[in-house]
């Protein structure tokens, strides 16, 4: 699907590019390279993907009810559950993570791709007592810097081990 000339796919052109970059970076890591940390106690390069897309998937599919069907088996990547309950984590393969990225992305692109101007001050109700109503605007802004923060911390611990990070 090609988006409209006033869609926010065209507004936010340059976050799939970035997304092109977690795949290239993530892809070819072995177990021991996506286990590496800045330190001890800090998520490893592989809990951070996996974080980044369970993120995603929780946003699209509880708030703004996206992708049912799709995000379903990422909601609980990083651990996440709804009882408040950590569960513990598969060390999921490269592989793996290059395809959460990618099916994830896959439904945001084709929101963006669908959603207009006019869909950025649509509000939401909050998805859990306590919480505030959002706008479609708040979301993306914060999936946007969320993938932004983690990816640069798997690029900084990535570079610094001397294996090749996002390329900006």
């Amino acid at each position: 699907m090609t988006a409209s000339p006033n869609s926010l796919a065209e507004i936010y052109r340059g976050w799939d590019l970035y997304q092109k970059q977690l795949v290239t970076i993530i892809e070819p890591l072995t177990a021991e390279q996506l286990d590496l940390r800045a330190g001890p106690g800090l998520r490893s390069v592989r809990e951070k993907m996996a974080h980044v897309i369970a993120v995603r998937a929780r946003w699209l599919l509880l708030d703004l009810k996206e992708g049912a069907g799709e995000m379903e088996p990422y909601l609980g990547w990083d651990g996440w559950s709804e009882d408040g309950v950590r569960q513990e984590l598969p060390a999921r393969s490269a592989a793996e993570l290059v395809s959460g990225l990618q099916a994830t992305w896959s439904v945001l692109q084709r929101c963006l791709e669908r959603w207009t101007t006019d869909d950025l001050n649509d509000v939401f109700p909050p998805a859990y007592p306590g919480e505030e109503s959002f706008t479609r605007q708040y979301v993306i802004w914060h999936l946007i810097e969320h993938d932004l923060h983690h990816g640069g911390e798997a690029s900084i611990v990535l570079g610094a081990h001397g294996i090749p990070a996002l390329a900006l």
